[in-house]
């Protein structure tokens, strides 16, 4: 079993997404390759130097362990979070699909203890889930919308860059696992055009995919939220081509939850 590059285990709730709400016992990775204007966790950026591990679920409390840290320590500080009392292990980052060989055995080793896989990711390193899908319960995507994401090295959003491509290749791959669920966070710069976009690609794989708006929850250079005149306007405008569209809330910020 290899090392992982990671930021922190502990232990909380599910704060966005279909599963909201649902006990989950986090392990987040070390490292993105893209820029999101909103992202709340720029610190997971680049690799870590170091990792947090929570002592008792829900505390707070953390010993810190230097990176790379051995898969072996890491299942052992999930388990002395009780990972078996927890319906889901949630790979995060970061981008845990930048370390294919790390999430592959991690995801192995947590559902033996008995929770399911929850794989959540940028959605475009398609050959890198390729090597795990066969180990994952749920993956939850998002789709980046190029009006507030970058590639890393970018010095600005290009609105002419779009991801969707990626994406869609990316989503036909993860309709292989037993469920998955598409995320977009919405901004005050989100277009119509790329909405659209978005919603013909996930149609053409499978309408019946769950699509889940999220408002985003300003932080970096996002100031403010879309009105709910927006929201609605933008769940009805998606209904057109999907049949199961979801306008949920980052409630672990609501919440104050890590």
């Amino acid at each position: 079993m290899s090392d992982a590059n990671l930021v922190e285990i502990f232990s909380s709730v599910q704060g966005e997404g279909t599963y909201v709400g649902t006990s989950t016992l986090f392990v987040r990775f070390g490292g993105c390759d893209l820029r999101c204007g909103w992202c709340d966790s720029p610190h997971t950026w680049k690799p870590a130097e170091e990792c947090r591990l929570e002592r008792s679920p829900g505390s707070g409390l953390f010993r810190v362990v230097a990176n790379p840290v051995p898969l072996e320590d890491a299942i052992a500080a999930a388990e002395a979070l009780g990972l078996a009392d927890h319906r889901f292990a949630s790979l995060t980052g970061g981008e845990p699909l930048l370390q294919p060989g790390a999430v592959r055995a991690l995801a192995k080793a947590l559902r033996a203890r008995g929770p399911l896989l929850h794989l959540e990711t940028h959605g475009i390193a398609t050959e890198a889930l390729e090597a795990v899908i066969d180990v994952v319960d749920v993956v939850s995507m998002d789709w980046k919308l190029a009006s507030d994401v970058r590639r890393e090295g970018h010095r600005a959003r290009d609105a002419e860059e779009s991801f969707h491509v990626e994406h869609e290749r990316f989503l036909r791959v993860a309709k292989r696992a037993p469920e998955v669920v598409v995320k977009v966070v919405v901004t005050p710069a989100s277009r119509h055009t790329e909405l659209d976009e978005m919603a013909r690609r996930v149609a053409g794989v499978d309408p019946d995919i769950p699509l889940v708006i999220q408002p985003v929850t300003p932080c970096g250079t996002t100031s403010e939220a879309p009105g709910a005149e927006q929201l609605l306007a933008w769940t009805t405008r998606l209904q057109a081509e999907l049949r199961d569209v979801r306008l949920i809330p980052q409630t672990h910020k609501l919440l104050g939850a890590l």
